[in-house]
């Protein structure tokens, strides 16, 4: 199941992203692809405020996975810098993969190996202006569907 939307700010592309988070449950994984500096970590800000976190949410590009704690912790992972998917080994990555939190993982193309089947995968792409975007979200697996359908 898919569905698209077209912002035409980052206020309301924040806004997808806290909709989505308003509709994820325990053990939900996120991936967000997308060019440089399209928005894939404003996107996790507002799924971050829609789980009812409210942390200063950077991408975590150097750090590779960012934990902020909620009431469902979500776990935001940028592997950009990530050369070999082996690497996340190093980290223990299937204690974040296969938790009760929530996790948003930016550029999961460089990972997809150890990414579950079910999951949400979101586009993120540049429009016709300078701050429009295109973002489409695609669920993988039923539980998926439902938020999907929420998201109409």
């Amino acid at each position: 199941m898919k569905v698209s939307f077209r912002t035409k700010s980052s206020d309301e592309t924040e806004k997808i992203g806290f909709k989505l988070g308003g509709l994820l449950t325990r053990g939900s994984i996120v991936l967000i692809s997308g060019d440089l500096g399209v928005g894939k970590t404003v996107l996790t800000k507002g799924i971050a405020k829609g789980m009812g976190i409210y942390d200063y949410v950077t991408s975590p590009t150097f750090m590779i996975v960012n934990e902020h704690m909620g009431e469902i912790p979500l776990y935001h992972f940028d592997v950009y810098r990530i050369d070999d998917y082996m690497e996340l080994y190093d980290i223990g990555y299937e204690e974040y993969f296969y938790s009760d939190g929530v996790c948003v993982i930016e550029w999961p193309e460089k990972i997809m190996p150890l990414i579950p089947e079910e999951n949400i995968f979101i586009h993120i792409s540049m429009g016709d202006s300078f701050d429009e975007r295109i973002i489409e979200i695609e669920s993988h697996g039923a539980k998926y569907d439902e938020v999907i359908k929420e998201m109409k």
